[in-house]
């Protein structure tokens, strides 16, 4: 779907059959509850809050879903043994690193994410070790802080979910855009959803249910239960 069929989708979810109760929403706010929509879409995906689910890769139609945002093995040098993240970085799927000793390199070896407060580096079966060929990492402020003593990690491999597009119809709003809140610049154009169409009606349904719920629509439970029929909610 394009941005303008999903704009035409909420609003034909939102209104009554053979109604424009609610044809006031503008394009600027549509969109806000699209991007909403889209964004809680893929964190309940890619990094589920509940301790039963298992995130993104629980199976092939989950995978499939967010697909397009997965950057996959992007090559970076760590300073001082801290990877800085890429700026589209978003939510970390794994991670593998090049690392040598004495002139004797080792590639495509696993980074573990501890815990900060584990007593993992204090711990001689759980400490990075070249020989056993594990590497620990832990995320800080300055990005993925690795664990190595007695040895060089030169290269890492990241794999991550980038940040989303701010999806919009600008272009339809008086002719000339707009501007959102704490940018200088007006958004020109439009700019489609980048995740796979296979989403993009889930995506409407949740934002639908947003706008509901915020116009205190009565049959907000409805919709609900339409989710659930795609196990989102």
């Amino acid at each position: 779907m394009t941005i303008q069929e999903m704009h035409y989708d909420v609003k034909m979810k939102l209104n009554k059959i053979d109604s424009q109760q609610y044809r006031n929403l503008i394009i600027p706010q549509v969109d806000w509850i699209l991007n909403e929509a889209q964004e809680l879409f893929v964190k309940m995906i890619a990094e589920p809050r509940i301790a039963s689910h298992y995130g993104f890769e629980i199976g092939q139609r989950t995978w499939m879903d967010i697909r397009s945002i997965v950057t996959e093995g992007k090559q970076i040098a760590p300073t001082n043994n801290t990877v800085a993240l890429p700026l589209d970085f978003w939510y970390y799927v794994s991670a593998y690193c090049i690392m040598n000793k004495g002139g004797c390199e080792r590639t495509s070896h696993k980074i573990f994410i501890r815990q900060h407060d584990d007593d993992f580096e204090n711990s001689p079966f759980d400490k990075s070790s070249f020989e056993w060929k594990t590497v620990n990492g832990v995320f800080n402020s300055n990005g993925l802080k690795l664990f190595a003593e007695d040895f060089n990690i030169t290269k890492v491999l990241l794999t991550y979910i980038k940040k989303l597009k701010y999806i919009h119809n600008a272009k339809d709003f008086n002719g000339v855009g707009y501007k959102l809140p704490g940018c200088s610049s007006n958004l020109t154009g439009s700019v489609n959803c980048e995740l796979p169409e296979s989403t993009h009606r889930e995506i409407v349904d949740i934002a639908v249910l947003i706008a509901t719920g915020q116009l205190q629509i009565p049959d907000y439970q409805i919709k609900k239960d339409k989710l659930s029929f795609n196990q989102i909610y």
